[in-house]
């Protein structure tokens, strides 16, 4: 018999830190349901065939930057290449799609991190992010290194340090397991030294207080409600299929990971869908 029923448009999981377990919540229409005690429950989750934009409602047929329909994705400045690629940021050209938004959200502080993830990789976040950036990408282990005064110069400082190490998380290797244990603090200080000259000339052009580094915080660890990690990593896709159903063994990342394959919740935002839950 299904022990929760929920129809509508899926959401983003919600995460948070508790210590340093991971919880999640599913976000489906209205109601966020805890997904950490459904563990080695069989879960369903049915598209509807219906997708709205996650952000004006307009139903679309085909789902644009997670979520968004087309003439969102042209016209937000959430939707713009410069959230993915922080250092091409045009907000001082004038050129912002939406210069208000940028202000709440870009011109604010901004956290250069590394994370252990598939690897030691570095990133860009905002403050408020912290610590939830790191768990939608399934780091085992994060460390700030820079609080910057703002999007683009976190993106100059990312660009800076990704010549030295990498920039992506591997989402494959992160869903099979545990990256080997790495010493961020020590990885912070070897690329401290290798990008010194490049960082202090950011600092000559920004002002050093605009670029503050940090080293007095410690890691943050963070453990995965998972029974059980895949050998081979299979994705579903409701593109592709109608129904997504298996024994939950795990919840990493956006990612939930089921006996049958993996689903990254994130990409079908804006999916209508009907879950159910069995024991």
């Amino acid at each position: 018999m299904a022990e929760s029923e929920l129809r509508g448009p899926l959401a983003k999981m919600r995460a948070a830190l508790d210590g340093e377990q991971a919880q999640y919540q599913l976000r489906v229409g209205d109601d966020a349901l805890d997904l950490n005690g459904l563990l080695g429950n069989t879960l369903k989750l049915t598209f509807l065939e219906q997708i709205n934009c996650v952000h004006c409602g307009r139903a679309t047929k085909k789902s644009f930057n997670q979520g968004y329909c087309f003439p969102c994705f042209k016209r937000l400045a959430q939707c713009d290449s410069c959230i993915v690629s922080p250092e091409k940021c045009h907000y001082f050209e004038g050129t912002c799609r939406e210069p208000e938004w940028g202000d709440e959200h870009c011109m604010i502080d901004h956290i250069v991190y590394l994370a252990n993830s598939s690897g030691v990789k570095v990133g860009i976040t905002r403050h408020s992010q912290v610590p939830t950036r790191w768990i939608d990408q399934g780091a085992v282990a994060a460390l700030p290194i820079y609080r910057v005064s703002n999007r683009l110069q976190s993106g100059l400082l990312e660009t800076i340090y990704k010549a030295h190490v990498a920039d992506k998380t591997s989402w494959q290797a992160m869903l099979k397991g545990s990256p080997d244990e790495v010493d961020l603090a020590a990885r912070r200080d070897e690329l401290a030294a290798e990008c010194a000259n490049e960082v202090a000339m950011l600092q000559q052009r920004f002002g050093v207080q605009a670029l503050q580094a940090i080293d007095s915080v410690p890691p943050q660890h963070i453990s995965y409600p998972v029974l059980e990690y895949p050998t081979k990593v299979k994705s579903m896709n409701f593109d592709k299929q109608s129904k997504v159903e298996g024994q939950l063994l795990g919840i990493k990342g956006q990612y939930l990971i089921f006996d049958t394959g993996v689903i990254n919740i994130r990409k079908f935002g804006g999916y209508q869908v009907a879950f159910s839950s069995l024991e």
